[in-house]
Protein backbone atom coordinates (compact mmCIF):
# COMPACT_ATOMS: atom_id res chain seq x y z
CA UNK A 1 0.00 0.00 0.00
CA UNK A 2 1.33 3.35 -0.98
CA UNK A 3 0.65 6.60 1.08
CA UNK A 4 0.72 9.94 -0.65
CA UNK A 5 0.91 13.06 1.40
CA UNK A 6 0.98 16.28 0.42
CA UNK A 7 1.66 19.35 2.66
CA UNK A 8 1.74 22.79 1.96
CA UNK A 9 4.20 24.05 4.52
CA UNK A 10 6.59 22.94 7.04
CA UNK A 11 4.21 22.88 9.95
CA UNK A 12 2.10 20.38 8.18
CA UNK A 13 5.20 18.03 7.78
CA UNK A 14 3.46 16.21 11.98
CA UNK A 15 0.91 14.61 9.74
CA UNK A 16 4.17 12.90 7.76
CA UNK A 17 5.98 11.79 10.51
CA UNK A 18 2.99 10.55 12.30
CA UNK A 19 2.41 8.03 8.83
CA UNK A 20 5.94 6.63 9.27
CA UNK A 21 5.45 6.23 13.22
CA UNK A 22 2.77 3.88 12.70
CA UNK A 23 5.18 2.17 9.84
CA UNK A 24 7.71 0.95 12.32
CA UNK A 25 6.68 -2.23 12.90
CA UNK A 26 6.62 -2.72 8.93
CA UNK A 27 10.18 -2.77 8.25
CA UNK A 28 13.67 -1.86 10.43
CA UNK A 29 15.07 0.16 7.27
CA UNK A 30 13.44 3.51 6.03
CA UNK A 31 15.00 4.89 3.14
CA UNK A 32 14.69 8.83 2.37
CA UNK A 33 14.76 9.90 -1.37
CA UNK A 34 14.58 13.17 -2.19
CA UNK A 35 17.30 16.31 -3.00
CA UNK A 36 19.10 17.99 -1.05
CA UNK A 37 16.89 20.66 1.18
CA UNK A 38 13.63 18.60 0.93
CA UNK A 39 13.61 18.32 4.44
CA UNK A 40 15.07 14.32 4.90
CA UNK A 41 17.00 15.50 8.28
CA UNK A 42 13.63 17.78 9.79
CA UNK A 43 11.49 15.39 9.06
CA UNK A 44 13.96 12.52 10.66
CA UNK A 45 13.91 14.40 13.58
CA UNK A 46 10.40 14.93 13.91
CA UNK A 47 9.80 11.11 13.73
CA UNK A 48 12.65 10.67 16.70
CA UNK A 49 10.22 13.68 19.03
CA UNK A 50 7.16 11.61 18.51
CA UNK A 51 9.60 8.42 19.38
CA UNK A 52 10.56 10.30 22.81
CA UNK A 53 14.09 10.74 21.89
CA UNK A 54 15.16 13.71 23.28
CA UNK A 55 18.58 13.47 21.68
CA UNK A 56 20.17 16.41 19.09
CA UNK A 57 19.26 14.79 15.86
CA UNK A 58 21.60 15.95 12.78
CA UNK A 59 22.46 15.04 9.78
CA UNK A 60 25.98 12.34 9.80
CA UNK A 61 26.97 14.01 6.77
CA UNK A 62 31.02 13.69 8.14
CA UNK A 63 30.54 10.74 10.26
CA UNK A 64 27.84 8.52 7.99
CA UNK A 65 25.87 7.34 10.84
CA UNK A 66 24.50 8.66 14.35
CA UNK A 67 22.97 6.81 17.48
CA UNK A 68 19.66 8.16 19.02
CA UNK A 69 18.63 6.72 22.47
CA UNK A 70 17.19 6.74 25.40
CA UNK A 71 16.23 4.73 28.81
CA UNK A 72 13.42 3.17 27.29
CA UNK A 73 16.20 1.21 25.17
CA UNK A 74 14.33 2.81 21.71
CA UNK A 75 17.11 3.08 19.71
CA UNK A 76 17.53 4.83 16.21
CA UNK A 77 20.62 4.81 13.71
CA UNK A 78 20.82 7.49 11.29
CA UNK A 79 22.82 7.81 8.35
CA UNK A 80 23.59 9.79 5.82
CA UNK A 81 25.32 8.30 2.72
CA UNK A 82 25.72 11.85 0.49
CA UNK A 83 29.53 11.84 0.83
CA UNK A 84 30.57 8.32 0.26
CA UNK A 85 32.40 7.77 -3.22
CA UNK A 86 32.31 4.03 -3.27
CA UNK A 87 30.18 1.14 -1.74
CA UNK A 88 33.28 0.10 0.32
CA UNK A 89 32.65 2.96 2.65
CA UNK A 90 29.00 1.79 3.81
CA UNK A 91 30.99 -1.77 4.28
CA UNK A 92 33.68 -0.13 6.23
CA UNK A 93 30.89 0.95 9.09
CA UNK A 94 29.74 -2.55 9.21
CA UNK A 95 26.53 -1.32 7.64
CA UNK A 96 24.54 -4.74 8.23
CA UNK A 97 25.49 -4.42 11.74
CA UNK A 98 23.18 -1.49 11.93
CA UNK A 99 20.55 -2.89 8.98
CA UNK A 100 19.66 -5.64 11.00
CA UNK A 101 19.84 -5.01 14.33
CA UNK A 102 16.41 -5.05 14.93
CA UNK A 103 16.63 -1.11 15.56
CA UNK A 104 14.92 1.74 13.41
CA UNK A 105 17.21 2.87 10.66
CA UNK A 106 16.65 6.01 8.52
CA UNK A 107 18.85 6.67 5.69
CA UNK A 108 19.49 9.82 3.82
CA UNK A 109 21.32 9.14 0.19
CA UNK A 110 20.16 5.60 -0.30
CA UNK A 111 20.84 6.07 -3.89
CA UNK A 112 24.03 5.25 -2.77
CA UNK A 113 23.90 1.98 -1.57
CA UNK A 114 20.90 0.58 -3.04
CA UNK A 115 21.79 -2.99 -3.54
CA UNK A 116 23.14 -2.87 0.11
CA UNK A 117 19.18 -2.22 1.73
CA UNK A 118 17.20 -5.06 3.03
CA UNK A 119 14.85 -7.35 1.63
CA UNK A 120 11.88 -5.16 3.21
CA UNK A 121 12.14 -1.67 3.64
CA UNK A 122 10.29 1.79 3.88
CA UNK A 123 10.72 4.28 0.90
CA UNK A 124 10.22 7.66 1.46
CA UNK A 125 10.68 9.47 -2.05
CA UNK A 126 10.17 13.32 -1.37
CA UNK A 127 9.32 15.23 -4.21
CA UNK A 128 9.51 19.72 -3.62
CA UNK A 129 7.34 22.35 -5.99
CA UNK A 130 9.29 25.53 -5.92
CA UNK A 131 8.38 28.67 -5.04
CA UNK A 132 6.21 27.64 -2.23
CA UNK A 133 7.21 24.97 0.44
CA UNK A 134 4.54 22.13 -0.49
CA UNK A 135 6.51 18.85 -0.35
CA UNK A 136 4.90 15.46 -2.33
CA UNK A 137 5.96 12.33 -0.02
CA UNK A 138 5.34 9.22 -1.50
CA UNK A 139 5.51 6.28 1.79
CA UNK A 140 5.61 2.68 0.52
CA UNK A 141 6.92 -0.67 2.06
CA UNK A 142 9.03 -2.35 -0.69
CA UNK A 143 9.85 -5.97 -0.95
CA UNK A 144 12.52 -6.70 -3.22
CA UNK A 145 13.13 -10.44 -4.65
Amino acid sequence: MKHVIEIHSLSELEKVAKTLVSLLGEAGVFAFYGPMGSGKTTLIKLVCKQLGLNDDVSSPTFSLVNEYGDERDVLVYHFDFYRINRIEEAYDIGYENYFYSNHTCFVEWPEKIEQLLPEKYVKITIENSEPNETRRFEIEVIHQK
